[in-house]
């Protein structure tokens, strides 16, 4: 099996630390949502594992050796950092065998690939007449190419449509079942919740989680019931005999903090209290993220004063 290791990596540029003395693992078997704001260092790591720049220290391996290192590294990693890769004069499917050409992958993968990726019917036109959907699909297309052990994804549902985006979720689900190595960098909460089972979550350079996504999102959002019943005076002393405060919402539900749905039923069931709903309110991968990278955004909109 092949991970992505980095160790105290470490990358300036002048006076500036754009990854400091990072250090996790990215395993096979799982898919790795790679998440930060703006100007946290995520593409930048991810350009110093494939060897597009170097490390000021530290070091960034694929299966233990450097990304140069490899003969025919599409074989080994796949990778797509910018949907505008391919030159705009070629055509997907000259862009894909010329690729595949230069990495004796075999020339029956071209077409392979287009056809999964949603491309087939494109291949001869231009890829400057592509929409930004069509050029992630194309560069979904080049990193699949070589049937990689690896792969690293860069906000890969950038312009895609929904059907799109529910196609690159069961495409990094399916790598993942596979055995692959799958790292994805988004800025898309929701998205990410949809697919990741582990996060690696970075703040100005420095690595701030490495940690399933479950117990990241359980260890900053305080868990909560949801509850609507006729009859709130018995559900408050109910629940109020056992320690537990419900706080009452316009829309007529009723809240309890720091509880799990199946004590807060028991307490109600045994007070005979009637209920219309009892329901976990988990807490969402994007309050959990907020939560912790408040300090860490370096470019965030003050809010405007509301003038009379």
């Amino acid at each position: 099996m092949t991970s992505i290791d980095v160790r105290n990596l470490t990358k300036e540029y002048g006076t500036r630390r754009a990854v400091d003395d990072l250090t996790f693992t990215v395993r096979p078997g799982r898919v790795t949502g790679f998440l930060g704001p703006n100007g946290a260092g995520k593409s930048t790591t991810m350009r110093l594992v494939l060897g597009l720049d170097r490390p000021t220290s530290g070091t960034a391996t694929v299966g233990g050796r450097a990304y140069t290192t490899l003969h025919e590294p599409l074989r080994h990693v796949g990778a797509l950092l910018d949907a505008d890769a391919a030159h705009g004069s070629r055509t997907a499917r000259n862009h894909l065998r010329v690729l595949a050409a230069s990495n004796r992958v075999p020339a029956r993968r071209v077409d392979e690939v287009m056809e999964e990726t949603g491309i087939a019917a494109v291949a001869r036109r231009r890829v400057r007449t592509y929409s930004l959907g069509m050029r992630q699909r194309l560069g979904i297309a080049a990193a699949l190419l070589g049937d990689p052990e690896v792969v690293m994804l860069d906000e890969p549902s950038n312009g895609l449509d929904p059907e799109g985006i529910i196609w690159v979720r069961g495409l990094l689900r399916r790598m993942a079942a596979e055995g692959r190595t799958v790292l994805v960098s988004s800025h898309l909460m929701n998205e990410t919740a949809s697919f990741a089972d582990h996060l690696v979550v970075l703040g100005r350079g420095r690595l701030l989680a490495d940690t399933p996504m479950r117990e990241f999102i359980d260890a900053r959002v305080r868990p909560r019931v949801r509850v609507r019943t006729p009859d709130a005076t018995g559900l408050k002393a109910a629940l109020a005999r056992h320690g537990h405060d419900a706080v009452e919402h316009d829309d007529g539900h009723w809240t309890v903090d720091h509880a799990r749905v199946e004590d807060i039923g028991r307490i109600v069931s045994g007070a005979g209290v009637p209920l219309l709903e009892l329901a976990a309110d988990e807490g969402t991968l994007e309050q959990a993220y907020l939560d912790l990278t408040a300090t860490e955004t370096e470019f965030a909109a003050q809010p405007q004063e509301t003038r009379p």
